[in-house]
């Protein structure tokens, strides 16, 4: 088989990302928002991607949505190579295969219409008959049921962006991004938004991929991809995962997860800042690389 002929991910996996660049240029500055990231999601997984501003999930969320296209790299969903889409193709995949939820509600929300009707707005432009019906079932699903006739004036913002969730639901998307979801709610909200989200991840069986910078939301979350300048850098793996392996009465005294660093396809590894620091190497430094038995250790040259 050729070289460059690109396989479908196995049945299981929903998205892989493979070498994924972006640049941006204007005519003074070029900036590389993603610098060789790589990515898998499990197909009925619900994971967060966390990362500072700039980082390059943003961009990520994006490009995943169909919004935006790499500059390099590979990337499939649904065992689809978004690369090879057409406009036609594009348009379908936006409207069937992914839903999106963005932090400002202006984005999701038709300030005069009823919550009901912003949920049967997707379907309408869909041709679908029984929109009605699913708008109410979606509404009732999100904790909204009482609230359908509401116009947005009316609800609060948690309400508010259970009514977006709904609406990125309308159309049935096999996968489901949220961009900042509880970014403009409080804490208590921010806990009610994510139990929506794991009920309907597990209810329904979709993909779900949040953006946060909520350390308590990530907290909550069973796996955590961090993106640092550019890249996959850690996952924390929560002991929820990790206790599907073993007896949980044997982790007991154990930590809430593991964080585990990823190493890229060319043998590449981010360190954490923290532990660089705490050795006095900065970056750019040449370090002593040693194999021993049990693993790899990373020294300061002496």
């Amino acid at each position: 088989m050729p070289e460059n002929v690109l396989l479908a991910p196995p049945e299981h996996v929903m998205v892989r990302c493979e070498n994924l660049v972006k640049i941006y240029k204007t005519d003074e500055i070029e900036v590389m928002a993603l610098q060789g990231l790589d990515l898998t999601v499990e197909r009925g997984e619900l994971m967060g991607i966390v990362g500072s501003s700039g980082s390059g999930k943003s961009t990520l969320l994006n490009m995943l949505g169909g919004l935006d296209k790499p500059s390099a790299g590979t990337i499939f969903v649904d065992g689809k190579d978004l690369l090879k889409f057409g406009d036609k193709e594009l348009i379908s995949y936006m409207r069937d295969t992914v839903g999106f939820v963005w932090q400002n509600n202006a984005r999701n929300l038709i300030p005069y219409l009823t919550a009901v009707q912003n949920v049967e707005l997707p379907m309408l432009l869909k041709g679908i008959k029984t929109r009605r019906e699913r708008a109410e079932q979606l509404l009732d699903m999100v904790g909204l049921s009482a609230r359908k006739n509401s116009l947005l004036g009316q609800m609060s913002g948690g309400e508010q962006q259970r009514v977006a969730i709904a609406i990125a639901l309308a159309n049935n998307p096999r996968m489901l991004l949220a961009d900042e979801p509880t970014g403009a709610v409080d804490t208590k909200t921010a806990a009610l938004v994510l139990e929506v989200f794991k009920r309907l991840n597990r209810e329904l069986g979709v993909t779900i991929i949040i953006v946060t910078h909520d350390v308590n939301l990530s907290k909550s979350i069973d796996r955590v991809v961090s993106i640092r300048d550019g890249k996959t850098a850690t996952e924390m793996i929560r002991k929820t995962e990790i206790a599907s392996l073993g007896d949980l009465s044997e982790m007991k005294d154990e930590p809430a997860g593991e964080e585990l660093a990823v190493l890229d396809r060319a043998g590449r590894l981010q360190i954490p800042k923290e532990y660089l620091s705490a050795l006095g190497i900065k970056g750019g430094d040449k370090v002593r690389v040693e194999l021993e038995e049990n693993g790899i250790t990373i020294r300061p040259r002496e």
